[in-house]
């Protein structure tokens, strides 16, 4: 059995972006769990989960979050698990506040960083890591890239056809 990725949100109003990556997740059989935790409102919970998320059965932990955005980073600083921060678009900067905040860590604490509101591709980053030590999860990982350059070179058939 593969391991268990978490997903924390800084807020519940992040769920929107975030099933973007729940639903990536599941698609590759990767079992999910989702919190809302916050770095600044809830700080004893995100250290415990992420202390002990290793021993519970995680293998990487992905943090959404908005604003000042330290969600990854608290969590990355009480884990050696590989955190991913997705920078969540806020009203006040478009999510440039948050992905400064998530990319801009101190040596020796990394928090890979996906693109503003990214939550796919933090997905499928996860399931890369995963897949370096699952040939399932791999597998599925080669067989989506395989339909991505199908689509494309379709779509290129349709664009050559027309012109």
């Amino acid at each position: 059995m593969s391991k268990k990725v978490g997903i924390l949100m800084g807020s519940d109003s992040d769920l929107p972006v975030v099933k973007g990556a729940i639903n990536t997740l599941k698609s590759f059989s990767i079992p999910v769990e989702v919190h809302v935790y916050s770095a600044h409102r809830t700080p004893k919970q995100a250290c415990e989960f992420a202390s002990n998320a290793k021993s519970n059965g995680f293998g990487v932990i992905i943090c959404a979050a908005g604003k000042a955005a330290h969600l990854a980073g608290v969590i990355a600083a009480h884990t050696t698990l590989p955190v991913i921060g997705i920078p969540i678009k806020s009203s006040t900067l478009d999510g440039l506040d948050a992905l400064l905040s998530t990319v801009q860590m101190p040596k020796g604490i990394p928090v890979a960083t996906v693109a503003i509101d990214g939550a796919d591709n933090a997905a499928i980053l996860a399931a890369q890591i995963l897949g370096v030590s699952d040939e399932e999860i791999n597998h599925k990982l080669e067989d989506m890239r395989k339909k991505m350059t199908e689509d494309v070179l379709e779509k290129d058939r349709k664009i050559q056809s027309e012109i």
